[in-house]
């Protein structure tokens, strides 16, 4: 993509919105001449028919600061932030939820209700915060509650979660992630540049982390399989972390 922009528009700024952490770089690696700004999106778009996309949850495009275009309109706002490596990396976290809704082939609401999802999504996300710290990386806050309180939250039993959690619910019945998609379509996913990544800083720092070393390998399976999402249960993936 990095080499068709600088083909094709070599004097146009141009904005990272993909998740993950590593893109920008490459992009600046690629475009030396050209402005390259990094952004987070928080909200979950689900594509609905041709040329149509499905808006299933709520927030704001961030930007790095110093992009001084004009891009927000009335029903898609972007702020300007100071910190956005920090919101990227809190964004991370948050994207490692992905894999789990991809392999768990349910609506977002579906799986956030259930407490076996949660309890795997809670169990990854505190792997991931270890190997963060290890290499004094300080994730920002990209949800109501503050990071290093979310895998508490999630292993919550469901009443009180729903209850402490509410904001976390309000998500639209039709959201699903975008690796879910990838699967669905029969497409790469970004799982590399998630669970990959963690795995891959986490032996740097001589961290276990077995829980998203397990799910990376899970939708690589499904990747090679091209049949979709598989749908297991979680028990199942929890069998896999304890006979990879």
């Amino acid at each position: 993509m990095a080499q068709l922009i600088a083909q094709h528009a070599p004097k146009a700024a141009v904005f990272s919105l993909q998740n993950g952490v590593t893109n920008v770089a490459a992009l600046r690696k690629h475009l030396p001449r050209q402005k390259v700004f990094a952004t987070m999106v928080p909200f979950n778009v689900v594509p609905a028919g041709k040329a149509t996309f499905h808006r299933g949850t709520s927030g704001d495009i961030l930007v790095q600061s110093g992009a001084d275009h004009a891009l927000s309109s009335a029903h898609l706002v972007w702020q300007s932030v100071d910190n956005i490596e920090a919101v990227q990396w809190g964004k991370l976290l948050i994207n490692l939820g992905n894999a789990i809704n991809a392999l768990s082939d349910l609506p977002l609401l579906n799986m956030l209700h259930m407490r076996a999802w949660r309890r795997l999504m809670a169990d990854q996300m505190a792997e991931a915060l270890r190997v963060l710290k290890a290499h004094g990386i300080a994730p920002a806050k990209t949800t109501a509650a503050p990071v290093k309180l979310l895998p508490h939250i999630l292993r919550l039993p469901s009443p009180l979660f729903r209850k402490i959690a509410a904001q976390m619910l309000t998500i639209d019945p039709k959201a699903r992630s975008s690796m879910w998609d990838d699967l669905t379509q029969r497409r790469k996913t970004e799982v590399d540049a998630l669970q990959g990544l963690i795995v891959e800083m986490g032996q740097h720092a001589g961290i276990a982390t077995p829980i998203n070393a397990a799910l990376h390998a899970l939708i690589k399976d499904a990747e090679a399989e091209g049949a979709g999402p598989p749908g297991p249960v979680a028990q199942s993936i929890r069998a896999r972390i304890a006979s990879p």
